[in-house]
């Protein structure tokens, strides 16, 4: 069994409408409370980084997924939203909305297709993050495939 461990280092020098910083690998950047929630809004904050954790997992699982079952792609694009409920002072992640597009070679076959649809699908269930935030964080869907003209 391999483990692999990741180190963030933070610091936040005052208090809750202050700005922060934080460092991790390749990562180094100011987080605040966004401006939605009266804060400063400066940097990124941990609803982007969650948002952004899920979505990177979930489009390189599939990128790697597809790159083992030889399925060409010409374009793989998604956009992403997080819908933050706050109800009564209480904070909640409630859902992720990944849009998915993916645009298979000229000459894809229907089968193709059906490949692409399937493991966009699975490439959910097979995320880390996705399984790490299962039963608290609503994860929904939406993928696009087509085939490119020649």
């Amino acid at each position: 069994m391999a483990e692999h461990v990741f180190h963030l280092r933070a610091n936040w020098p005052g208090l809750r409408n202050d700005v922060g910083e934080i460092e991790a690998g390749n990562l180094k950047t100011k987080v605040s409370i966004p401006l939605e929630m009266d804060g400063p809004g400066v940097g990124t904050n941990p609803d982007e980084m969650l948002l952004g954790a899920a979505a990177t997992c979930y489009i390189i699982t599939l990128a790697a997924m597809m790159e083992r079952s030889r399925l060409e792609k010409v374009d793989l694009t998604m956009e992403s939203e997080g819908i933050v409920d706050v109800t009564k002072g209480v904070i909640t992640y409630k859902r992720i909305i990944h849009r998915l597009r993916i645009v298979l070679k000229p000459g894809a076959s229907e089968k193709d297709v059906e490949l692409a649809v399937r493991l966009a699908k699975k490439a959910e269930t097979s995320c880390m993050i996705s399984r790490a935030v299962q039963g608290n964080v609503e994860i929904e869907l939406e993928a696009k495939v087509q085939v490119a003209t020649g």
